[in-house]
This record gives structure tokens, C-alpha cells and sequence, in this order.
């Protein structure tokens, strides 16, 4: 089951680096900057997650 660690990690570092060329700029009100950097974590974190359960459900199947 260590294969699943590792997807799960390199589909989070795959969704930070593709959620990172959005311009957040038009979508979050001025000098909100954790709250900003919060989302990104957030969106990352159930990205890479559902990513990663399809790449494990497709490699098991």
C-alpha cells in the first residue's frame, strides 16, 4: 500500500503547481492573503485527492 502514499503526494504536488497559474486576483476581495493561501491548500488537497483515487482505481481495475 505504499504506492498509494506516493500517488496521493504527487497528485497533491501535481494540483499546488497547476492551481498555482490561476490569477486569484479577480475572484478574492483585496489584502486577503491567508485566506487566499488557505483556499489554494484546500483545493489542492481535494484535487490531488481525486486524482489519486482515480489514477489507484484505474491501476486496480
Amino acid at each position: 500500500m505504499l504506492y498509494h502514499k506516493i500517488i496521493y503526494i504527487v497528485s497533491v504536488m501535481t494540483s499546488i503547481f497547476a492551481l498555482s497559474g490561476i490569477n486569484y486576483e479577480k475572484f478574492i476581495k483585496k489584502n486577503k492573503i491567508y485566506e487566499t493561501r488557505f483556499l489554494v491548500i484546500l483545493l489542492s488537497l481535494a484535487l490531488g485527492y481525486l486524482v489519486g483515487s482515480f489514477i489507484i482505481a484505474f491501476i486496480e481495475t
